[in-house]
């Protein structure tokens, strides 16, 4: 409901006017995001089968893909040709910001889960936590893909 608010907003402010976004930084970032979120899961199914070497590995992935994708909004914030004293550059750093500090959160969270698998926690029926962390990591990534990428880059 939250991001749904800051679309709302976004059109408030700034009606169907756009800023000159880099789409293809946003393309890549999306790709990225799709791919966090691959490698998220395959660290889960791997932990289910036991492989603990496949899920610190996935799980040690997905965080440097989180990593890349922050690295892409700062370029995307400190390149971009609108300031945040216009409506559309407000409602994008906002949207972007509001999105950025839940990547963080979710970026914490995997980070507990790579310490905690490299020592030796979670197994086939044990790693709800890793599961539930997941999910939500993903969540973040399906708020970027249903909603800030096409309300700021493609409307």
């Amino acid at each position: 409901m939250l991001f749904l608010a800051m679309a709302a907003a976004r059109f408030y402010l700034a009606g169907t006017t756009k800023g000159e976004v880099n789409i293809g930084l946003g393309l890549v970032m999306t790709a990225i995001l799709l791919v966090s979120s691959w490698l998220a899961y395959g660290a889960v199914r791997a932990i289910s089968h036991g492989n603990r070497r496949g899920f610190v590995l996935r799980i040690a992935l997905a965080i440097l893909m989180g990593l890349l994708f922050l690295s892409g909004v700062a370029i995307e914030w400190t390149t971009a040709p609108f300031s945040v004293s216009e409506p559309y550059g407000t409602a994008f750093y906002a949207m972007t910001g509001l999105h950025v500090f839940h990547m963080l959160q979710g970026l914490l969270g995997l980070v507990l889960l790579l310490w905690l698998g490299i020592r030796g926690h979670f197994g086939p029926g044990d790693h709800w936590g890793a599961t539930a962390t997941v999910r939500y990591w993903t969540f973040v990534d399906v708020m970027w893909l249903v909603i800030v990428f096409p309300v700021l880059y493609l409307l």
